[in-house]
């Protein structure tokens, strides 16, 4: 039963496949008007009998998914309403928002009210890239008094546009304003999920009480890992009162990855439903959060991570030597791990959802700083999606401990055995692909052909020894052989690839 005074309200839900929610929004949604009406856009599932158990009035539109024809049916259908509300659950999900939406038409003060939510991120990244802010956010709800409707014309208008909407209403000379609702959807939306932080923190005494303070009021628990701290660092996170958090002191040091881990198996003991890593010198940008989420959310992505190295703006306060660095071990993760579309990989401002955590060996990641390359080999083997979402770095009073050159000699040989076990484990044990064998061969015949080929060198030039003349030819070819067969392999490691690596440029 709708509320007191909101009978002449009723409300357009256009519907396409979307069986699992329509019933809830219906339902919800009845809380604040007299009339849903679903407009099912020919959905194959059970959409149009859920909506209308519920309650809703249920209108079959057979012209495809267009929203904008199902809008203007919507609204013809709902002729006589004082006012009417439009809401796109592609967009927005959340019918507790109509009361905002309403507010101003009720008061007085517009007859149409636009209402937007999330950013459009299918080109995101590549806006980022030009230092530009991200495109115009999408129309989640449209409010409209009875007055409007008599005044608007349906068919002069893209409801998708805001620019277009209100372009019309300044032609119409009709009052409108623009409700951003994207901070509330937000809220709303993920307090439906249950989702950690895992904050390792080593010696952040300066940091770690600001890092925690800064984490959004959605998530539900902080798992703050004191790996032996030398200094005050345990002592304040056991200092701080907020009731979300989990504080775990390793008595000795373990590294990063084991701290992250340690973290990851208390958030699954938790039940978390998406569990969040936020190193503890702040570097960690708590407003980037939701463009992590999302993807998760969305069904998308299996683990998201951060990428700060698509522009030169992007990277401003990264040093040169450690962009130089974060490049080589980009292009050895992308080989290792077989996630081609990524890039830095030692961003550690990542997301993975439980199904994800569930299905890799938590003890088996490695507990140095390379922990997130060994983690993207895993969740590679196991067909589980990967993608970057663009982010500008930040750095401000924290100093980084990693010397690259140790770094790499540490962590490369790492790559190359997790390498080695996911072409076992992806192309022999879970399933078979020749790709296997053509890195095997290339593999043998490489090395082969550069040993081979240096010996001839040597022969000729130091030892001035005898060559047949045969040889350099035959290096020539093992040499051309082998590296055919490594491009091969990797081309078609690449294509196994494209659905499990993704750079969120490229969606929707």
């Amino acid at each position: 039963m709708c509320e007191e005074g909101l009978s002449e309200i009723a409300v357009i839900l256009p519907a396409f496949n979307q069986e699992l929610e329509i019933g809830t929004v219906v339902l919800i949604a009845k809380r604040y008007a007299e009339r849903v009406i679903v407009v099912n856009n020919g959905s194959s599932d059970q959409c149009a009998e859920v909506a209308e158990a519920a309650g809703a009035e249920v209108i079959q539109d057979f012209s495809g998914t267009n929203k904008n024809f199902s809008l203007r049916k919507g609204i013809e259908a709902a002729e006589g309403a004082d006012i009417l509300v439009t809401m796109d659950m592609d967009v927005c999900r959340d019918p507790k928002l109509i009361p905002k939406m309403i507010k101003p038409i009720r008061e007085g003060n517009s007859d149409l009210v636009v209402g937007t939510c999330i950013s459009r991120r299918s080109r995101e990244n590549a806006l980022m890239m030009k230092n530009k802010k991200t495109e115009e956010k999408p129309v989640g709800f449209l409010a409209f008094s009875n007055f409007c409707l008599k005044e608007f014309d349906l068919s002069d208008v893209y409801f998708n546009s805001i620019r277009s909407i209100l372009s019309v209403c300044e032609r119409k000379k009709i009052r409108a304003c623009h409700i951003d609702l994207q901070e509330e959807h937000e809220k709303s939306l993920f307090k439906a999920y249950r989702i950690g932080v895992v904050v390792p923190a080593y010696n952040e005494e300066l940091l770690i009480k600001e890092t925690i303070e800064g984490i959004p009021d959605y998530v539900d628990k902080i798992y703050v890992i004191n790996d032996s701290s030398s200094d005050r660092t345990g002592e304040i996170i056991d200092g701080m009162i907020d009731p979300r958090i989990a504080p775990i002191h390793h008595k000795v040091n373990k590294g990063v990855g084991a701290a992250i881990v340690n973290g990851y198996k208390h958030a699954l003991a938790d039940e978390m439903d998406m569990v969040v890593v936020m190193a503890g010198d702040n570097q960690m940008d708590p407003s980037q959060l939701p463009r992590l989420i999302f993807p998760i959310i969305e069904g998308k992505a299996d683990y998201t991570k951060g990428n700060r190295l698509l522009s030169k703006e992007m990277r401003k306060g990264m040093s040169t030597w450690r962009a130089f660095g974060n490049g080589l071990l980009t292009l050895i993760t992308k080989v290792g791990s077989g996630y081609w579309n990524i890039a830095d990989p030692q961003n550690g401002y990542t997301v993975i959802s439980r199904e994800a955590l569930e299905a890799i060996d938590l003890n088996s990641v490695y507990t140095y700083y390379g922990y997130c390359n060994d983690l993207l080999i895993k969740l590679n083997a196991f067909g589980l999606q990967t993608i970057d979402v663009a982010m500008p770095a930040r750095y401000g009073r924290e100093k980084s401990t990693i010397k690259y050159g140790t770094y790499i000699r540490k962590v490369a040989p790492m790559i190359f055995r997790g390498f080695l076990w996911r072409l076992k484990m992806k192309y022999m044990i879970l399933d078979f692909h020749p790709l296997v064998l053509f890195y095997i061969a290339s593999m043998v015949l490489v090395p082969v052909g550069f040993i081979f080929g240096l010996w001839i060198i040597l022969q000729k030039m130091v030892l001035h020894g005898s060559v047949s003349a045969n040889y350099p030819l035959l290096d020539v070819f093992i040499s051309l052989i082998g590296m055919q067969l490594l491009l091969f392999a990797m081309f078609f490691d690449m294509q196994v690839n494209k659905t499990t690596s993704l750079n969120y440029a490229k969606l929707n």
